[in-house]
């Protein structure tokens, strides 16, 4: 029977090393099988993080060969097995044990973005392109592997100033709302820090639900930004409302 080489990480927020371990193949396999395998023949105490195994909630995010994937969704024959199979934990969050990561930050970050405000007397039609236009952002599962893609996060360490492409598309299925009254211009150019992010597209690369993250969410935020703190037109009228509030 075939078999791969798995590098398994073993450790925790104090160090560790990868394990190498080997797993007969078998038709259909996905990485989440292999660990499992490992799991009930090797390793008992491994710590892997799943609930689904169906690519729907987003638990198995890791780092396979070097690239976040979801584990359930990361086929063994598609991978090259002529040298060991990398499983490392995501980098950009701390680490609890082995291939479990603490994400409880991202959490946080939801809780400081505005929750859907409808305009006062807004007419509750949609049109079907409003709706195709923010349900693409609705398919997020919140595995967090373009968080952990993103070099502002992963790299720099900006957790204090840089919210993320995962929040930068849940405010944007909010602003694009067509029913949406609140705006968030504040929050995404401080809080959330959008300035920071140079359009890699590498978030986008890497969801497994293809939305496109950085033209349909992170560009059309920061135009919302430029449009709201540094066009000229608005600055002026803002400047010229401020100085009739001013008491005579």
């Amino acid at each position: 029977m075939a078999e791969a080489i798995l590098q398994i990480f073993r450790g925790d927020a104090q160090g560790g090393a990868p394990q190498e371990c080997r797993v007969p193949l078998a038709p259909g396999m996905v990485v989440l099988d292999a660990l499992h395998y490992v799991q009930a023949h090797q390793l008992p105490d491994l710590a892997v993080r799943w609930n689904c195994k169906a690519g729907r909630c987003g638990s198995c995010s890791a780092e396979v060969n070097g690239r976040p994937r979801l584990t359930c969704k990361t086929r063994m024959d598609a991978l090259p097995l002529d040298k060991p199979v990398t499983i490392f934990p995501m980098k950009s969050f701390p680490l609890i044990k082995d291939l479990v990561t603490d994400v409880s930050w991202n959490f946080r970050v939801n809780k400081t973005i505005p929750p859907f405000q409808p305009r006062p007397g807004a007419d509750w039609k949609i049109h079907q392109r409003d709706v195709d236009r923010v349900q693409e952002f609705r398919k997020c599962i919140e595995c967090f592997l373009c968080q952990n893609v993103c070099h502002v996060l992963r790299d720099h360490d900006k957790m204090e100033q840089f919210g993320g492409p995962r929040f930068f598309v849940r405010v944007a299925a909010l602003e694009m709302h067509p029913l949406d009254g609140a705006s968030r211009a504040a929050l995404l150019r401080k809080e959330l820090g959008i300035g920071l992010c140079n359009i890699t597209k590498c978030c986008t690369e890497v969801c497994p639900e293809d939305i496109h993250i950085t033209d349909n969410a992170i560009i059309p935020l920061k135009e919302r930004v430029v449009d709201e703190f540094y066009d000229p037109l608005l600055m002026l009228v803002r400047k010229i409302r401020g100085a009739k509030q001013l008491p005579s």
